[in-house]
């Protein structure tokens, strides 16, 4: 888990979460990242990735680029002001995906993925805002952050801009970031980075925002026009290291947005989207051929999202949008797979064998 420093995880949770930013310096002591810039784009080149390219900056012009990118874009661009994103690096980097784990005191059906921006000295995608949490993990280099919760709505975005940039920003927190060092940012925060120097990576590990009207789809019900820009809020988290639970204070503030069931809102907060589905397909295809190990440890596929709920201590395991049956398992094993992911065949044979079979684990 990172280290808060001066507060506690408690103090973190009940005055800082979904409520105001936070940095965090040395939260991850002698961070050194995984990605480094050369990697990034080397991940850019691959059809697997999301990737954009933005250059420009705050007062001039502003210009989007969706990849595949080659070698030649990369040296084709500027010296200065411009940024490369590449989407969901942890489902495809181990040492991504486990850096995860950092932030489970929040519940991990919350998480939605890593993205890894590299910025050129002077790059940044301007100030915005989102409905999202996010925890921006620095991991080369330094960035400045200007952080203000003033003008956060929607009429303040630039017009034929290609990208969300808000018109007015007036700054109220400014801070430098340097490796190891995480800033919290809530939703409707609005907050602009921007580069200064030519090694800055930044890690943005983003927590998903769930919107009135995305639940009334997906519970196939027309969604009052009232409640069209109304989210979930999470209820006071603390942490039990379960971060697979969904608690039934989770359940109940959902309920403050539509009648929906613990069921019905498991299956909504660990379906997969088209993206997801499509790496899941690359995964499985890509182990089609690997038999079962008696002796293996094996993980949940990264882009797998799983969760449980204790119902009159029936422990109820929701995988990717559907309820997982298993027989004869022991709960306590299977809450312990839900929360680390992680099964050894030695120690959970049976558990192991009807996990692999429903092709949601992988031989590590």
């Amino acid at each position: 888990m990172i280290h808060f420093g001066k507060i506690s995880l408690e103090q973190f949770l009940q005055v800082y979460w979904q409520k105001k930013p936070l940095l965090i310096k040395q939260a991850v002591p002698d961070f050194i990242s995984p990605i480094v810039p050369d990697e990034l784009a080397g991940l850019a080149l691959e059809d697997v990735f999301e990737s954009r390219l933005i250059t420009g900056r705050v007062g001039a012009s502003w210009s989007l680029r969706n990849g595949v990118f080659t070698e030649q874009d990369f040296l084709d661009m500027p010296a200065q002001d411009w940024t490369l994103l590449v989407q969901g690096v942890d489902r495809y980097v181990d040492e991504v995906g486990d850096l995860v784990s950092q932030f489970d005191f929040i519940p991990r059906w919350r998480f939605d993925d890593v993205m890894i921006s590299y910025a050129a000295t002077g790059g940044s995608v301007g100030p915005h805002f989102d409905y999202y949490d996010v925890f921006l993990l620095q991991g080369t280099g330094k960035r400045r952050w200007h952080l203000s919760t003033k003008n956060c709505e929607m009429e303040n975005y630039l017009e034929g801009v290609p990208l969300r940039i808000m018109d007015k920003f007036e700054a109220e927190q400014v801070f430098v970031v340097e490796p190891g060092d995480v800033l919290y940012v809530p939703p409707k925060v609005a907050h602009h980075g921007v580069s200064l120097d030519e090694e800055c990576t930044t890690l943005s590990f983003g927590y998903r925002a769930y919107g009135a009207q995305e639940l009334y789809e997906f519970m196939d019900k027309p969604c009052p026009d009232g409640m069209k820009g109304t989210y979930y809020q999470d209820p006071q988290w603390c942490d039990i290291g379960q971060p697979a639970l969904i608690s039934d204070s989770a359940v109940q503030q959902a309920q403050i947005l539509l009648d929906i069931s613990g069921v019905q809102f498991a299956q909504f907060v660990t379906k997969l989207d088209v993206m997801d589905v499509q790496t899941l397909q690359l995964f499985e295809y890509e182990n089609q051929d690997e038999g079962f190990d008696v002796c293996g440890r094996y993980q949940l596929y990264s882009v797998c999202k799983i969760a449980y709920l204790r119902e009159n201590n029936v422990v109820r395991v929701f995988a990717n949008g559907e309820e997982v049956e298993f027989k004869g398992i022991d709960a306590g094993d299977l809450v312990d797979f839900c929360n680390k992911r992680r099964v050894e065949s030695l120690h959970c044979l049976e558990l192991a064998k009807q996990l692999f079979e429903q092709n949601l684990i992988f031989l590590i």
